[in-house]
């Protein structure tokens, strides 16, 4: 089953590549692959006729106890055969539906491969949290084939349509499965099968939730409204996503947990009133339908409505009747709906008021579409009258059912005359139109679909002994699948449905008006767009109160959420149990009085730089607190962090005005101070709540062995980061580059390094009005700009400083240190060389670019990965490898120093970008606005 999913996978990949070589006809190819998925379920029919099951279980995420769980058994079977043999007659009719010159078959072709792969993972899944994942697959492959034509408004509306409805139906839908399998105890459907569940309100509610997202999927009231409107897809798309795989989806699951939920309070009266009332209101509207497309989508409402009602019902009869309705509606309806792609495609329309003589032109078309419009009206000797006579004999015990069922089977026999008489009749008031010759690759599967149902019908009783191992989940079984029932209840009440469904379709005339004033009673359509509006009118309205373009504001905003809903949960579960001590030190409580006073300070402060250095102490206080907690490492980085952040401001300060506003008044800001307040006490009682309220032993406490051990360091803080941890960080760096990336293009308009400095000769000394100077980036300054003593403490330091880095890039595996902290020890050094000589020197001093960095170490960090798994290891783990260099002795050096190495790099590119944009490019804007207005640049130089 996994290897059909990979090959689903790789074929969907290839698919645009073949299109764009073979045009339209690579489809041909390509129906080989959903024809193996039917091949392979035919080959597995021995297995699950009895009962049985084909099971494969692959490891997934194991700490979770989660696997890819795949189980075949008689209902994934039945629905394995029609994704694969019905995707492959689809495929093959792409290849003619469309023509050459065709925009976006490339896509259509690799989407609705992946859609039929999706489709299996969904029916093959036993684990509850795998099928929501495929059940999503489907929901976005959908919306990429109905919104096909993305040139025209209809297609992309009704794509986001379908996506909303579906997603939405579907996201509750997990929130039940999760319920559901907690609850329950596992999410394995094959577990939860004969295990008796507790009752009580909180099952309930799983169930509502996982029928949302059956009664969504499946277009049943009341979320009817996107089926008839996806109809803006290719025909071949509806043909298999809304006949005979996607809609079936909700069908499916209804019938997969009916063996377990059906018993559950709310299961049984909302699948049936839900199906019974979407099958009237379905069969009602098709009735009044012109496009015969359209026609055949609120025909497939009531037949959706009436699999809803039949396999959710929760009986062994109902259950055999249901699957067997089901194999019928995915002949029958795929078939029609083909047909109606050959009349479009031939006439060039689907108004049934514009088309006559079709059975003259093209009778074999005809009398493919009569096979089909015969099973769907449940007429002998076809698979869906063997599936009607079941119905009706599992409901004979349910009396107001029944009626509807019967009501429901005289509508849907009406349109199905309508259809076909709308199709090919011929009128008199119609000039005749003219088809032209079919071919073959358009006309032979739907006649395939249509002949399979006709051959169903005479093999009812193979059919039963094939389906009845399903229906036996819920319990022993009655009913029958034959051809000639014989004279019984079931069989008159047939009678009366074609009856009626005949008188209805007769009293067309007199009942046009009747048709035209009464319209279905859940419009829909309208249901969505007023809900549609209304979210749109409530965004509105909550923008223009929240969205004033006042940042204090949005971070008020966002604080008091953060104070009222987890504050307010953690006022409400008090979930810490033990006393806390405040401090273990007696400098601590010192420590925290100066941050405290350096943070109140803060707020009051009317300058911004004496605000930003006010907060400078309070992270500086931070990192005592690490010292005096024993932790050096985390106080090394955190002076290092605090230190780059102040240079950083410093840089942003030159932009902004030197004092903060007047504004707010003095009641907006005890306001702010009070939010400020309770903020850092909902975040304290937070980390209390995380620390105390610990149920089970932290995985941290593996950690100190695990690094010796494993990652052969005694830098247990090291070794996370660039071993145990080591993907985590790596995916930190990709965010790291791709930030400084964009943060650097929306500041940069020219070149990021800027004009280099001139390169002096050998023997040459640079000077500077007649003197040497210490930076060759000081050249560029004006005397009044320049500090001799930072240049002479910038050119001592900075190579000792550079040296440094190094020494706690390699020290840090078994000492205080690591490429992070390296780093920024390093791009220290270089902000001094900026600070001292300007944007010149820093040129001079880190003459690559910061993109260039940032990309080698993200690099490195990967590559190193690679080198790990080359010697033996694993991907980003440690490996150790033994060396000896003469005067130095035996040493080992571990493979994860590769990996600080590239964490090393891009803190140093990052550096490098901010300090080109926030410091020389900043410095270019200011030059140049000086310049315009003809004064003088605050850096000195005379203009």
């Amino acid at each position: 089953m996994l290897v059909l999913l990979i090959l689903h996978l790789g074929a969907a990949l290839v698919a645009p590549l073949l299109v764009r070589r073979w045009g339209p006809r690579a489809c041909f190819p390509l129906a080989l692959v959903p024809a193996t998925a039917f091949g392979w379920a035919l080959a597995r029919t021995p297995a699950v006729v009895d009962g049985g099951a084909v099971v494969e279980t692959y490891g997934w995420i194991p700490r979770l106890g989660l696997n890819v769980d795949l189980r075949m058994t008689t209902l994934s079977w039945l629905m394995t055969l029609l994704i694969g043999g019905v995707g492959a007659l689809v495929l093959l009719y792409s290849g003619r539906y469309f023509p050459p010159e065709a925009v976006g078959t490339a896509r259509y072709a690799g989407v609705m491969v992946a859609f039929a792969g999706a489709m299996l993972g969904l029916v093959f899944a036993d684990d509850l949290l795998l099928l929501y994942v495929c059940w999503e697959l489907t929901t976005v492959f959908s919306y990429l084939l109905i919104g096909h034509s993305t040139e025209r408004r209809s297609s992309r509306l009704a794509a986001a349509q379908a996506l909303i409805v579906t997603t939405s139906g579907g996201l509750a839908m997990l929130v039940g499965f999760i319920m559901l399998g907690h609850h329950a105890g596992t999410y394995r459907w094959s577990e939860l099968v004969g295990r008796p569940l507790p009752g009580g309100a909180y099952l309930v509610v799983a169930v509502l939730l996982i029928l949302l997202g059956a009664l969504s999927k499946s277009a049943v009231l009341p979320f009817t409204s996107w089926l008839p409107v996806a109809m803006a897809a290719p025909t071949p798309v509806s043909a298999y996503l809304h006949a005979a795989a996607m809609v079936k989806a909700g069908v499916y699951l209804l019938g997969l947990l009916a063996p377990v939920l059906a018993l559950v309070g709310p299961w049984r009266p909302v699948v049936l009133v839900a199906g019974l009332a979407t099958m009237m209101v379905g069969g009602w509207a098709a009735l009044r339908q012109t496009d015969l497309k359209l026609l055949l989508a609120y025909g497939t409402l009531s037949q959706l409505g009436l699999l809803t009602a039949v396999v959710g019902t929760g009986t062994a009869d109902a259950a055999l009747a249901g699957v067997a309705m089901l194999l019928a509606h995915a002949l029958f309806k795929a078939a029609l709906f083909l047909v109606v792609g050959v009349i479009d495609h031939g006439a060039g329309t689907r108004d049934l008021r514009e088309l006559s003589g079709l059975w003259r032109t093209a009778p074999v078309l005809a009398g493919v579409a009569l096979l089909a419009a015969a099973s769907m009206a449940g007429l002998p000797p076809l698979v869906g009258f063997v599936a009607k006579e079941a119905i009706f004999a599992a409901f004979t015990d349910r009396p107001l059912a029944l009626a509807v069922l019967v009501a429901g089977t005289a509508l849907t026999v009406a349109y199905s005359i309508r259809f076909y008489w709308g199709a090919f009749a011929t009128r008199r008031a119609v000039a005749p139109t003219e088809l032209g010759r079919v071919a073959a690759p358009m006309l032979v599967p739907p006649a395939l679909l249509a002949v399979a149902g006709l051959v169903a019908g005479p093999a009812a009783g193979g059919l039963e002994r094939l389906l009845r191992p399903y229906a036996e989940l819920l319990g022993p079984t009655h009913g029958h699948l034959a051809l000639w029932p014989g004279l019984n209840l079931a069989l008159g009440l047939s009678a009366l449905a074609v009856a009626g469904g005949v008188v209805l379709f007769a009293l067309r005339g007199p009942l046009a008006p009747a048709l035209a004033r009464l319209r279905s009673p859940v419009a829909g359509l309208q249901g969505y767009e007023w809900i549609s509006h209304r979210f749109d009118r409530a965004a509105v309205d909550i923008t223009s109160v929240t969205q004033r373009g006042a940042l204090p504001q949005y971070l008020g905003l966002i604080l008091i959420v953060l104070v009222a809903v987890p504050g307010g949960t953690l006022l409400l579960l008090r979930p810490w149990e033990q006393p806390l001590a405040l401090w273990a030190n007696p400098a601590q409580p010192v420590v925290l009085l100066v941050i405290s006073v350096a943070a109140l300070l803060a707020v009051g402060a009317s300058r911004r730089l004496t605000a930003m250095l006010l907060v400078g102490v309070t992270g500086y206080g931070t990192a005592m607190l690490f010292v005096l907690y024993g932790a050096p490492d985390l106080a090394l980085t955190q002076f290092l962090v605090e230190t780059m952040t102040i240079a950083i401001f410093v840089l942003v300060l030159r932009r902004l005005p030197e004092r903060f506003s007047v504004r707010p008044l003095r009641r907006a800001r005890w306001a702010r101070r009070a939010i400020g307040v309770t903020v850092g006490a909902t975040v304290a009682g937070l980390a209390v709540a995380a620390t105390t309220g610990r149920r089970e032993p932290s995985i941290s406490e593996q950690f100190p062995q695990l690094a010796v051990e494993q990652g052969h360091g005694r830098n247990v803080v090291n070794v996370t980061l660039v071993d145990i941890r080591a993907w985590d960080t790596l995916g930190e760096l990709t965010v790291l580059v791709a930030a400084a990336t964009g943060v650097a293009s929306l500041i940069f308009l020219g070149s990021r390094i800027g004009p280099r400095p001139r390169r002096l000769g050998a023997g040459q000394q640079e000077t500077f009005a007649g003197r040497p100077v210490w930076l060759r980036g000081g050249t560029t300054l004006s005397e009044r700009q320049r500090s001799l003593v930072l240049e002479v403490i910038t050119r001592l330091i900075f190579h000792i400083a550079v040296l440094f880095s190094f020494y706690l890039l390699f020290s840090g595996h078994n000492a205080p240190g690591g490429g992070f902290a390296g780093g920024l020890v390093a791009s220290l050094a270089l902000t001094m060389r900026y600070l001292a000589g300007g944007r010149q020197e820093l040129a001079e001093a880190a003459p690559i670019g910061a993109g260039t960095v940032l990309g080698l170490g993200l690099a490195v960090a990967a590559g190193s990965g690679v080198l790990s798994l080359l010697i033996g290891g694993v991907v980003l783990g440690s490996a150790k490898i033994d060396l000896w260099l003469p005067l130095i002795g035996n040493f080992y050096l571990v493979t994860s120093l590769f990996f600080d190495i590239g964490v090393y790099l891009v803190v140093i590119g990052l550096a490098l970008d901010v300090l080109r944009s926030l410091g020389a490019e900043v410095d270019r804007h200011i030059e140049a606005s000086y310049q315009a207005g003809g004064g003088s640049d605050p850096r000195g130089e005379a203009r």
